[in-house]
């Protein structure tokens, strides 16, 4: 691994978590986006997208030079777009051209999930000088190779492998996809958030993080997460970015408070994976202590650690299991589903312990509130948000006692 050696904090996760495929693992829907408002960050944008929404918090994803996706005149339109960035070398016949380019702001960040046929990219002294790009990317190889180099530093990138990229600075990109096209996936946020993290930031760039480092697989799964709707309970997108800048910064020589504080980026990021996959399975039996510990490769104590600040593990799944009883039961749809149905499905033992549970969290048993569903659809056509309903429930109990 590139860059300076420093003295690594305590690991929080002693066998960390291997994804199974990073290909397989990448959503194809992506969430909606927030204005970055940067002129470096506008010419990103054009750069990578054919056109720009009305409303810039928009997420915007589009085929680059559609023509129809591929050929010279979607060349033509990528060299036009990033005139000002760098020059583009086809490395294939120009007929044979392809690239697609899917922008999204993620927070304080934006992410860029690009597909390309063999090219080069040469950013060189020239562009440099005519400014608007001062920022780092951190780019996940997902399929193919990318070669990058600047001055006398070069790295190769293979699937897996997360690379350190300074574009404040002369650089060479080379894209080989073999028979396929390279796949990669990029973080870029501005220098002002990661340069105070690094000891050296000038000398950071071409930092490799290779596939089968227990960081490069940790930080591989939330860049895929990244470009989904967030979970509200695996914390926010901004505390997900600054604990990825964290680990990179401390790969690529990072101040001492940095390399103090893996541990805590650590942190966050496995509880808001071990999070998600609770959200998604909260109506399976894939959520004791054993299968999460075997699936995620940590100790029981580790998983307890986590969730001491959620009240416990069972009690964090309970939890949720019954705000998802609460949303099916505000659905018109679920109003003819028996409430032992919605128990045993939500893993409860019995329709009378599913009942006792939600009485306690929300005041009300499941029967009154589908009669408060009933009367909102009578009185108005239509029920309240989710969150609307709570708010009201809690007035509602706080005028009782």
């Amino acid at each position: 691994m590139c860059g300076t050696s420093r003295p690594r904090a305590r690991s929080l996760v002693e066998r960390p978590h291997r994804p199974t495929s990073l290909a397989s693992s990448l959503p194809n829907r992506y969430m909606r986006g927030r204005c970055w408002s940067a002129a470096g960050l506008r010419t990103l944008r054009r750069a990578t997208s054919s056109r720009r929404d009305a409303d810039e918090t928009a997420v915007n994803k589009t085929m680059l030079a559609d023509d129809p996706e591929h050929g010279p005149s979607a060349l033509r339109q990528l060299r036009a777009m990033t005139v000002d960035i760098c020059d583009v070398i086809a490395l294939t016949d120009e007929n044979d051209f392809h690239i697609t380019t899917t922008t999204v702001m993620a927070g304080n960040a934006l992410l860029v999930d690009s597909r390309a046929t063999d090219l080069e990219y040469d950013r060189t002294p020239a562009h440099i000088a005519r400014g608007g790009l001062d920022h780092y990317q951190m780019t996940l190889c997902i399929e193919g190779e990318m070669r990058f180099s600047s001055g006398r530093r070069e790295v190769t990138l293979r699937p897996g492998d997360i690379c350190l990229l300074d574009m404040a600075q002369p650089n060479r990109t080379v894209f080989r996809g073999g028979s396929g096209r390279t796949h990669l996936m990029a973080i870029i946020v501005q220098r002002s958030m990661l340069a105070p993290r690094l000891a050296h930031p000038d000398s950071a760039t071409a930092t490799l993080l290779p596939s089968d480092h227990p960081h490069a697989r940790l930080l591989a799964s939330h860049y895929a997460a990244l470009a989904l709707p967030p979970e509200p309970e695996a914390g926010s997108v901004e505390a997900t970015i600054e604990a990825i800048a964290d680990i990179v910064a401390a790969a690529a020589g990072g101040t001492a408070d940095i390399a103090e504080g893996v541990e805590r980026a650590e942190r966050h990021l496995y509880l808001a994976m071990i999070k998600r996959r609770i959200a998604d399975n909260l109506e399976t039996d894939a959520l004791g202590v054993s299968e999460l510990c075997r699936h995620f490769q940590i100790s029981r104590a580790t998983l307890y650690r986590l969730f001491e600040a959620d009240g416990g593990l069972a009690h964090y799944v309970r939890e949720q299991r019954l705000n998802l009883a609460f949303q099916r039961l505000l659905s018109p749809a679920a109003q003819d589903k028996r409430l032992i149905d919605l128990a045993v499905g939500l893993r409860f033992s019995s329709d009378s312990t599913f009942i006792r549970a939600f009485r306690r969290k929300f005041g009300l048993t499941p029967g009154e509130l589908r009669e408060l569903t009933d009367t909102w659809l009578r009185e108005t056509g239509a029920i309240p948000a989710f969150d609307t309903v709570l708010h009201q429930l809690a007035r509602r109990r706080a005028s009782r006692s």
